[in-house]
């Protein structure tokens, strides 16, 4: 872990800080302006992370009370294990944050939840152009070579 940084569940409190590191998020993903979520995507989203009912889970890394970045992660069934699967769906750091180790931390933070709710396996994706987080991604997991496909419908 970085000095000085924690890494804990998102609080009630965090909201403004965590908008906009999740603005910054969707901003990368080309989600901004004429394009970006609509307002009740992102408040459903917030609100899951405190329904006990829902499986999603959001971490976020703390540097004196500063927000720097965030983990979003839920669990699935799965139809060849009996346990949960665990999927890093969003991970992200503020820019001025980035190459401190902030990234791996929360990763490192997202398999031992994964660990202790009893997940054999964490996986995520990224954008086939992400060079800078496939570096920090190629050092603390493995490429599974599958291909991600969809079709809006």
């Amino acid at each position: 872990m970085p000095h000085g940084i924690e890494v804990r569940p998102v609080r009630r409190d965090d909201f403004e800080a965590w908008q906009k590191l999740w603005d910054g998020y969707n901003a990368f993903y080309g989600r901004s302006g004429s394009t970006a979520l609509p307002l009740e995507v992102s408040q459903m989203t917030w609100s899951r992370f405190f329904d006990s009912y829902e499986p999603m889970h959001a971490l976020v890394a703390v540097d004196a009370g500063t927000l720097l970045g965030l983990a979003h992660f839920l669990y699935h069934r799965s139809t060849i294990q009996v346990a949960p699967t665990c999927y890093l769906q969003d991970l992200f750091t503020s820019h001025a944050s980035r190459g401190r180790g902030i990234g791996r931390a929360l990763i490192l933070a997202v398999y031992e939840h994964a660990k202790i709710a009893g997940s054999p396996r964490v996986y995520w994706q990224t954008h086939e152009t992400n060079a800078a987080a496939m570096n920090l991604y190629d050092k603390v997991a493995e490429k599974s070579g599958f291909l991600v496909y969809r079709h809006a419908v």
